[in-house]
Parts: C-alpha cells; sequence; structure tokens
C-alpha cells in the first residue's frame, strides 16, 4: 500500500490502525463523560428547583426574591 508516494509495511499500517482505533475509544468515552456531566447538572438544578419549592411552601410569608449568599 502507498500512501503519499511511500510504500508502507505492515507496522506502518498496523501503527496507523492502533491510533485510528486510539482515537475513536477516546472520542466515545469523551462523549460519554460530557453526556454523564450534563445528566448530573441537570439533575442538580431540578434537585435545588425541588427543594427550593419545598422551602417556599413551607414558608409562605418569605418572599423568594431575597438575595441569597455574601454577595446577594
Amino acid at each position: 500500500m502507498t500512501l503519499f508516494g511511500r510504500t508502507l509495511g505492515f507496522e506502518e499500517i498496523g501503527a496507523l490502525v492502533f491510533m485510528l482505533m486510539a482515537l475513536v475509544l477516546w472520542t466515545i468515552s469523551m462523549r460519554n463523560e460530557l453526556a454523564w456531566t450534563r445528566w448530573f447538572r441537570n439533575w442538580e438544578a431540578e434537585r435545588k428547583a425541588r427543594r427550593d419549592a419545598e422551602l417556599a411552601a413551607e414558608n409562605p410569608d418569605k418572599p423568594s426574591d431575597t438575595p441569597r449568599g455574601p454577595w446577594g
């Protein structure tokens, strides 16, 4: 097999195949990691919203637009 005018042997072809497999595995792993991160952020936001709704239901006289935290 020739690539850019150079004849490739079994070692070079094997190295190219291995590098392509490593790239595919890395891409799949990265996609799964991003999907897990996205799921966790959504879950955390939903959990916080549920908790805020529970707190608002427990204290209906307290306004929910009060600043929270040290910087408002």
